[in-house]
Formats: structure tokens, C-alpha cells, sequence
């Protein structure tokens, strides 16, 4: 499967204003390992500053700036209006982002440290009401493609089992929430899934919650997806009979100064995304979401600057080369 242009990806997930805080030493020298069990450090920041974010804002926009027009299917607060429009305007669907005038949008804090290591912690406000969306009132079909990113842990669990019950393909994205859902929730939640994404920490936590080693896991995704940081990324896609492709794609060349990690996998995931939607083989595919990834890495928050397509296939080919396929296809609109 493609997740062709037949049909649009709906991307579910948190809406999340991101308050970023800068530590100007390494966490891991302040940490004592015969006391972790009684751990109590505090980490005085430089500098804080509030920008927009949120898993499923991130990877649509990611999504847009590459040409695509996802639709973004969550909930946010009566303090999101602002955010809602500069959304539309970057070439997002907002018209399934619901406003609750009564509560805040979901507040995520960071502190990224000078190895690029992060703590954080989030504030559900809005994100909680998640699970009162529906995706049967979107009237989409297998044509389409839902991006189930982290959300409130109840609509996590729901989404999937409306698209198995709709035949709507989905890429399965717990990353963050992990720690929160429980074994039989992320064993459910990957089941029928087109693809699952994690991290090489969070494919630890899944596998030791779930029981699955990752020979069992690679038996229920056709696709499994594993993000390395600066090390790049891995796939593995099945073949039939029992037989895998499993590329190692690289990461693209930092050009510029790696400024926040903040967003930078929603960025992976938006290039992956989108290069299936064109079709392209997963390792182009998998190169584009390295490139986005660097991008977002170049900028401070989650949501970079906006590039055109041009110079993003331009910074693709300094770091892999000329790809005939992806200028072709991005010479048309899909």
C-alpha cells in the first residue's frame, strides 16, 4: 500500500502550545545513578519562550508545506483561534479542529539541554475532549489515510479501531504516549495498523509492555518505522511470505546549526508521509523525512520557517543526490 493521493490524510493527534526552555549544561551530569530512585533535581533555565505546537499541527503542517492538504482532525482551546488561522493560512484543513471555548489548549515544557537531550512534561487541557471527535463523520474511506499521532490516551484507543471498523488505512504514532497507554492498549492500537513509528527508546518501551519482541512486532505492521536521531532512521517493509526489506536511511546534513529537537519527528514523519503519497519507494520516502527532519532541527520550535518545494528538493540532493523521481513528481500538484 501507497497511502496514495486517491484519497487525503487526516491527521489526528494533540493541538499543544510548547513553552521551550534552554539548560546550558548536560542533565546527565546531575544525575546520580544509586538515586534515581528518589529523584529530585532542579534545572535552572536560561531563557522560555511560547510558540505553537502540538503532534498532529506539526506533522500537518509538515504535510502542507510539501504540497499536500491534510485535513487536521483534533481538539483545541478557546485560546487557539489565532493558531486555528495561521493554520488555513500555511495550506492546512482546519475544519476539523474543534475549539472548546470553556478550557485551554494543551500546554507542553520542555528543556532541551546542550547535548540536545530533553525533559518534558504536558498539560492535557483541550487534547482531553479528543475522544468526543469521530472519524466516521469525516465520511472518509480506504482511499484515505489517518494518522493516529499522540492524543488524549482515550480517543489513542478509539481512532484505530474506527478505522479497522471503516477500512480507512492508518500509520500508528504512540512516541510520547508510551508511558501512558498500557500493554493491551498498544498491542490493540497496532493491530491492522499500515505502519507503526517509534522511536529506538520508545520501540523499548513497547516491545517490554507488550510482550512483542520486534520479530513479533514486524508479524503485525506491514511497515515498521524506527528513528534513530542523528544516527537516521530504519525501515522495515514486508514483502510476502515471511520476507523483509529493511533499508537503513541516513540522516540529512545539518547545514546550519542544530538549534531545537522540539517537532523534529513530527518533521520525519510529514517528509515519510508525503513521499508515499507520491509514491515514491519507502527510501526516498524515508531520505524526505530526513530532510524535513533537519529543517525542523535548523529552526527554534516545531514548525520551521516555511520553504518552498524547490529548496527542499534542493537540500535533499546535497545531502542524497539527484532523485529524478521526486523532481518529477513534484512538478505536478497532488
Amino acid at each position: 500500500m501507497t497511502a496514495s493521493a486517491g484519497g487525503r490524510v487526516i491527521v489526528t493527534g494533540s493541538v499543544a502550545f510548547d513553552y521551550l526552555m534552554r539548560f546550558p549544561g548536560r542533565f546527565v551530569e546531575h544525575l546520580i545513578p544509586d538515586r534515581m530512585q528518589r529523584l529530585s533535581v532542579s534545572f535552572l533555565v536560561d531563557d522560555m519562550r511560547r510558540v505553537p505546537g502540538g503532534c498532529a499541527p506539526n506533522i500537518a503542517y509538515g504535510l502542507a508545506l510539501l504540497g499536500d492538504r491534510p485535513l487536521l482532525f483534533a481538539t483545541a482551546g478557546q485560546d487557539a483561534a489565532e493558531y486555528r488561522a495561521a493554520l488555513a493560512e500555511a495550506g492546512v484543513d482546519v475544519s476539523g479542529m474543534v475549539l472548546y471555548p470553556d478550557v485551554f489548549t494543551a500546554s507542553f515544557f520542555v528543556s532541551t539541554d546542550d547535548d540536545q537531550n530533553q525533559i518534558a512534561s504536558f498539560y492535557t487541557g483541550a487534547m482531553a475532549r479528543a475522544r468526543r471527535l469521530s472519524l466516521e463523520s469525516t465520511g472518509d474511506g480506504p482511499e484515505s489515510l489517518v494518522i493516529v499521532a499522540p492524543n488524549d490516551p482515550a480517543a489513542m484507543v478509539q481512532y484505530p479501531e474506527e478505522c479497522r471498523r471503516l477500512g480507512i488505512p492508518f500509520l500508528y504514532d504512540p512516541s510520547q504516549q508510551v508511558a501512558r497507554l498500557s500493554g493491551p492498549e498498544l498491542r490493540e492500537g497496532l493491530e491492522g495498523a499500515w505502519a507503526l513509528i517509534v522511536n529506538d527508546y520508545e520501540l523499548g518501551i513497547v516491545i517490554q509492555k507488550t510482550g512483542l519482541d520486534p520479530g513479533a512486532l514486524e508479524e503485525r505492521v506491514p511497515v515498521l518505522v524506527t528513528t534513530h536521531g542523528d544516527q537516521g532512521s530504519s525501515i522495515s517493509i514486508s514483502e510476502g511470505s515471511s520476507s523483509r526489506r529493511r533499508l537503513a536511511i541516513p540522516p540529512a546534513r545539518v547545514e546550519k546549526e542544530a538549534v531545537d529537537p522540539t517537532g523534529v519527528g513530527d518533521a520525519y514523519r510529514a517528509g515519510l508521509v508525503r513521499g508515499r503519497r507520491l509514491g515514491l519507494d519507502w527510501e526516498v520516502a524515508g531520505r524526505m523525512g530526513s530532510v524535513a527532519a533537519v529543517l525542523g532541527l535548523e529552526a527554534l520550535g516545531p514548525q520551521p520557517p516555511p520553504y518552498s518545494i524547490g529548496e527542499f528538493v534542493a537540500r535533499y540532493e546535497r545531502s542524497f543526490g539527484r532523485e529524478p523521481t521526486l523532481e518529477a513528481l513534484f512538478d505536478r500538484k497532488v
